[in-house]
């Protein structure tokens, strides 16, 4: 994989800072998944917003390291790094509030018992309002396998309402997770 091996059981929470490769991890256990038992109720979802900032590309969806095949359910938002692109607090939350949207109607949209749940930038939902992190955690409960990704780093603020709703979701998918990989 990428350096960084874990069972493909249960549920895997991969965490650090940006640009550690978090994503590139993440497609990695997809992709030895989709080696190994095949496409039959693989469920990905790919929050990840994609900004390049300071020549850096920040974010990124898991397409650009491992091929999706058509039998895989794909759920993909339009997110945006509420942070990163704003330069007040209200514009941040304004755009939180609009990614928990989009996230919420995706949702809507998810098949019926996964057997394995990939989730690439999984607190982007739920920066605005991190209780919502619930439903996600029961979706991927229910599977066989669940892989999420998610930024963990005080880089882009820790006082503002969304560090705050992304440290309470990322806490809450810690305790649902059975292991956690660092890649701080």
């Amino acid at each position: 994989m990428t350096g960084v091996e874990f069972p493909l059981s249960g549920s895997t929470l991969v965490t650090g800072p940006s640009n550690v490769g978090k994503t590139r991890t993440t497609a990695a256990a997809l992709d030895a998944w989709l080696d190994r038992e095949g496409t039959e109720g693989v469920v990905v979802l790919d929050f990840a917003p994609e900004l390049e900032r300071d020549g850096t590309v920040l974010g990124g969806r898991l397409d650009r390291f491992v091929t999706l095949p058509e039998a895989v359910w794909v759920g993909r938002i339009d997110a945006s790094a509420p942070r990163a692109e704003s330069e007040t607090a209200d514009g941040a939350v304004a755009l939180a509030r609009e990614n928990a949207r989009r996230a919420e109607r995706q949702m809507a949209t998810l098949p019926a018992n996964p057997r394995a749940v990939f989730v690439n930038d999984a607190t982007i939902p739920f920066q605005h309002e991190a209780a919502a992190v619930d439903r996600l955690i029961d979706y991927c409960d229910v599977a066989d396998v669940a892989v999420l990704n998610a930024f963990d780093s005080d880089e882009l603020g820790v006082d503002d309402p969304v560090s705050r709703a992304e440290r309470d979701a990322l806490d809450r998918l810690r305790r649902f997770a059975d292991r956690t990989v660092d890649l701080s």
